[in-house]
């Protein structure tokens, strides 16, 4: 993942996003969230949010548990650099150090330039925290990442972060180092390493005094650093720029400047940002002499970098701040301001403050009277501007000394350090400053310190060398006068380099957005046709009316203006149409009739035309076709449903606006129509082809209910028949009884005789009606009676190992096995007791049809969850098989291949009913004949 795009790709994902969904949206949502942290840090966040929900609900097979990982820690770098932002540095250095922990847990490319970006944030964060051992830590690891992964775009950013870190301690040392690579990346065509190394050159050019350069580079680092959404650093950057033309004496474009910056900062809402600017803008003021304005920005800056104790931010309004108060004469405030940042900067060993505080202090002790106290703190700034071979520090700490011992009058002290032709410490460090000022390669030396050295010559009694001083400084003045004007020169031209870049920048964002608009167009064009194809599928997708009546009108509704949508369609007799559908403002319209001999109806005309009419009225006009009771419509939009020369009717849509309805709208409504028309045509097909199933269905069911009847008769014909026959010749042998009984010739073995004879019928007639009485049973269930079963939730394993043990018995006796293969936990919500008389119907099935006598069968029921919804049960055997072709028979009723040996034909009939009607689910069989069958049940969890 790059560190910086370019706007116009955020734009292009931004578009993209809308029509994503899982996988794809969410690799997306954290693209599009890390590069908006500083182009929209709330819209970031949002994505960010949006991309922690999406993840849960992505399978681990196109999510694996690695890149979900890797893009958390991504998006907790988004959050911790928003942290840092809004200036809650204490949790965006928690974040970002979570986030960088995350990512070493990984050796891929993403987990390297994680922790890259990790290291260049902490390195961010401990230079607002004016930590700079840390910030040169962090920017070395980050360095050596970015080697690793030979991202250029990164390993330029921290060299320039690198540079211009140097530079603040040892110019010399960052120009030798990076200047002349700099100059050749000034121009990269990747925005993010110009802005980078334009900073840095900004940054040197101005350190070197070199103001107008300083500008320039500026001008271009800004440019760049939007381009690359960098806003924080173009805040920065903007607000220097601002400094370089207050060096160049042009503080009205300076102001300018600063403004721009601050009213980017507040834009963003980032509250360090607006405190920096608002600092270097009072300090704009305070050159200007506008000291009460710059105090009211100064303090209201404070409390918003305050939250950055010892940053360089809050380290530069303090001293902004000191100079302010010493400017107004409030010393004892200025003294107080000044030890503040004394304090600060030397516990972040931040050079360049550690001297301007003691600087400032001096020159407040010296004011408060207190000069040998002013003297310490000066002599400690002249070490310190020493150590860090600042020359140009040094001068003004020199010039800070002499003007203790001439404030002060003070007496030459032993220990002193004078020159051979001093005559007094303030003319000793004069005269160095002199010195140093010299042999700084095109330093102008400034009037004021060739006059303070006049001034103490003739203190001293040196007329002569003073009189030549005071010469020179007119000299310098007149010189600096004409460095300013030449200066002044700069600014302008500057500013016009800026104007004519600007106006440039214009002429080719016109250029762009007139090419961008024709994109658009095109873009627009091909995005409307995906659309009206996406919406074509789903309107014919549906093959009832109703229903693509309502997909049509959401989708008018949607594309166009619509005030009143009518569909009508032609009736049988092709004389007449009738509305099937129509809405106005959201409710419904009462049909009517259009006859087709009516030739002035804009519906016939359309159909006659075979095109369609567009009309359009006025807002004073008479609307003569006008419904009563409806809305004032001025534009009417026809169009006929036309399929294979066919047409079926007319579609109108109907808008309260003038002109609603453009070339556009036109192609957009006639593609609703022609999916219409084809939708409406396979609906009435369909409607069609239902009607002739029905009715087939109808004959099928009467010759299956003949075929049952039949089968009902033949089954029961037997049974009933035996007890018929026993029960006739019973009553016969019983008339002949009661004749012998009444001639009182019975003899006894006659009567024993009878006995057994009746005993015999009774045991015959009960065999005959027990075997009836059990058909009719078995019969009874093929109607499945539903308000019999108990519905209840119940763990399907355990119902399962209730229903085997109470069949292990009967298995056993057949000799054959059962095994049980199901997934624990698998709960429903059904008919246990239904689905217990399944599996009894299809183990007895087996039991009887599948094996020969005398083998030892083998059953299995295995059971497997689906989706979380829905479980399928596969009961299967490994006996003989059942042939192909009575496959397509198994489930009809009395189909047995047993009859008249224990099969009435009805189980798996009755197993088909429970299924299909009861348990809601389908049953289906396979069967390889000498290698089982397989019974398999696809059941809903909760029916």
């Amino acid at each position: 993942m790059e560190i910086f795009v370019n706007n116009d790709e955020v734009a292009q994902w931004e578009a993209e996003l809308p029509g994503l969904r899982q996988r794809a949206r969410l690799n997306l949502l954290v693209i599009l969230a890390w590069h908006q942290r500083q182009r929209d840090t709330m819209r970031a966040l949002s994505l960010a949010d949006e991309a922690e929900l999406l993840m849960p609900g992505i399978s681990p097979a196109e999510l694996p548990e690695d890149e979900k990982s890797l893009f958390r820690a991504r998006l907790l770098l988004v959050r911790a650099e928003a942290r840092w932002l809004y200036s809650e540095l204490g949790k965006a250095q928690e974040m970002a150090t979570s986030a960088l922990r995350e990512f070493e847990r990984f050796g891929a490319s993403e987990a390297h330039l994680g922790c890259l970006d990790a290291h260049y944030l902490l390195a961010l964060l401990s230079l607002h925290q004016g930590e700079v051992g840390i910030v040169e830590r962090e920017l070395e690891q980050a360095a050596e990442l970015a080697q690793l992964c030979q991202d250029t775009t990164r390993e330029t950013i921290i060299e320039a972060f690198q540079g211009i870190q140097t530079a603040y301690h040892d110019l010399p040392l960052a120009i030798e180092r990076w200047q002349l690579h700099f100059q050749t990346e000034a121009n990269n065509f990747t925005p993010a390493i110009a802005a980078s190394a334009n900073e840095f050159l900004a940054y040197s050019a101005s350190f070197s005094g070199n103001f107008g350069q300083a500008g320039a580079y500026g001008i271009q680092a800004y440019d760049f650093a939007l381009q690359s959404g960098q806003v924080r650093r173009a805040i920065s950057i903007a607000s220097n720029i601002g400094d370089s033309f207050n060096s160049l004496n042009d503080h009205q474009s300076a102001l300018q400047w600063m403004q721009l910056s601050l009213d980017l900062a507040r834009s963003m809402a980032w509250p360090a940002s607006i405190g920096n600017c608002l600092t270097q803008m009072a300090e704009t003021l305070r050159r200007l002499g506008r000291l009460d304005t710059a105090k009211d920005m100064l303090n209201e800056a404070l409390p918003l970098v305050a939250s950055m104790p010892d940053s360089r931010w809050h380290l530069m309004a303090l001293r902004y701040l000191g100079d302010l108060l010493l400017d107004q004469g409030e010393h004892f405030a200025a003294l107080d301001c000044f030890s503040e940042l004394q304090q600060g900067a030397d516990r972040k060993r931040q050079q360049d403050f550690r001297i301007g505080a003691r600087r400032g202090r001096a020159h407040a002790l010296s004011f408060l009277g207190r000069p040998q106290e002013a003297l310490a703190v000066a002599n400690e700034a002249l070490q310190l501007v020493t150590e860090s071979r600042d020359n140009y520090r040094k001068i003004d700490i020199l010039r800070v000394l002499a003007s203790i011992h001439n404030r002060h009058n003070l007496a030459m002290s032993p220990d002193t350090p004078l020159d051979t032709d001093a005559a007094s410490a303030a003319l000793h460090y004069l005269q160095q400053a002199l010195e140093i000022a010299g042999g700084i390669s095109g330093y102008t030396i400034s009037g004021e310190l060739l006059e303070e050295i006049a001034d103490a010559q003739a203190a001293s009694g040196n007329y002569q060398r003073a009189f030549r001083l005071s010469r020179r400084a007119i000299a310098a003045r007149e010189k600096i006068h004409t460095q300013e004007a030449a200066n002044r020169a700069t600014a302008v031209q500057l500013s016009h380099h800026t104007e004519r870049m600007r106006a440039e920048s214009e002429y080719l964002r016109q250029l762009a957005n007139a090419e961008a608009e024709r994109a658009e167009v095109l873009q627009k064009s091909s995005a409307i046709l995906t659309l009206l194809g996406d919406i074509g599928q789903e309107i014919t997708a549906s093959l009832d009316a109703d229903a693509v009546f309502q997909t049509i009108n959401r989708h008018v509704q949607g594309l166009l203006h619509v005030t009143a949508f009518v569909i009508y369609l032609t009736d049988a007799d092709q004389q007449s149409m009738t509305s099937a559908f129509g809405m106005e403002n959201g409710e419904p319209i009462e049909p009517d009739t259009i006859l087709m001999s009516d030739t002035g109806a804009r519906s016939v005309q359309c159909i006659v035309r075979r095109s369609e009419i567009l009309t359009e009225f006025a807002p004073d006009d008479e609307i003569p076709s006008l419904i009563p009771g409806t809305e004032r419509v001025l534009s009417m939009l026809f169009a006929p449903l036309i399929i294979a020369d066919k047409v079926l009717g007319v579609m109108t849509i109907q808008s309260s606006r003038e002109h609603a309805y453009g070339a556009t709208e036109i192609m957009i409504f006639r593609s609703l129509c022609a999916y219409g028309a084809i939708a409406l045509s396979n609906a009435d097909a369909y409607l069609r082809l239902k009607e002739t199933q029905a009715y087939l269905v109808a004959q099928e069911k009467l010759a299956a209910l003949g075929a049952l009847v039949a089968g009902v008769a033949h089954e029961l014909n037997t049974p009933i028949g035996n007890c018929l026959l026993v029960a006739s010749t019973v009553q016969d042998n019983s008339r002949n009884m009661i004749s012998k009984l009444a001639g009182q010739n019975l003899r006894r073995s006659e009567l024993s005789a009878y006995f057994d004879e009746v005993k015999m019928s009774a045991e015959i007639m009960m065999r005959g009606l027990g075997s009836a009485a059990t058909l009719i049973s078995s019969f009874k269930q093929v109607a499945v009676d539903r308000t019999s079963e108990q519905r209840r939730n119940f763990d399907l394993l355990q119902v399962l190992q209730e229903i085997i043990a109470t069949l292990n018995i009967r298995i056993g006796h057949a000799g054959h096995t059962i095994g049980l293969d199901v997934e624990p936990g698998i709960v429903m919500d059904s008919y246990p007791g239904s689905l217990g008389q399944v599996i009894n119907n299809l183990i007895e099935n087996a039991i009887l049809h599948a094996f020969d006598s005398g083998q030892n069968g083998q059953m299995q029921i295995k059971v497997a969850a689906l989706d979380g919804k829905r479980v399928v049960l596969q009961f299967s055997d490994n006996g003989s098989g059942i042939p192909q072709e009575n496959l397509q028979r198994i489930f009809d009723p009395f189909f047995t291949t047993k009859l008249g040996q224990g099969g009435s034909g009805l189980g798996l009939n009755i197993c088909y009913n429970i299924v299909t009607s009861i348990l809601h689910g389908q049953i289906s069989v396979s069967s390889i004949i000498d290698n089982g069958t397989t019974f398999t049940l696809d059941l809903p969890l909760m029916v």
